[in-house]
């Protein structure tokens, strides 16, 4: 759960870092996606919580780029979705 909460902190700080229009909407999508998924238990379902913390990470670069904010921003982020 400790990671989660650390991939989650890690997206919303990336928020930050869009255009201040487009803010609102990806907190918004983030904090929904790590909702509708609290009670997947890292320690029952070690794949599910992997899978799910990699597509964070595939989401928040593509969001990156499709607002021209370079990727390198997501390389905390990246720590923290690949650390096995």
């Amino acid at each position: 759960m400790k990671r989660a909460l650390s991939v989650y902190g890690a997206v919303l700080r990336l928020v930050r870092s869009l255009p201040k229009d487009a803010r609102p909407y990806y907190a918004k999508y983030a904090r929904e996606n790590f909702v509708n998924y609290r009670d997947v238990d890292a320690s029952d379902d070690t794949k599910a919580m992997e899978e799910l913390l990699n597509r964070a990470y595939v989401h928040a670069t593509w969001v990156l780029n499709k607002y021209n904010v370079d990727e390198s921003a997501a390389n905390q982020l990246k720590k923290l979705c690949k650390n096995s």
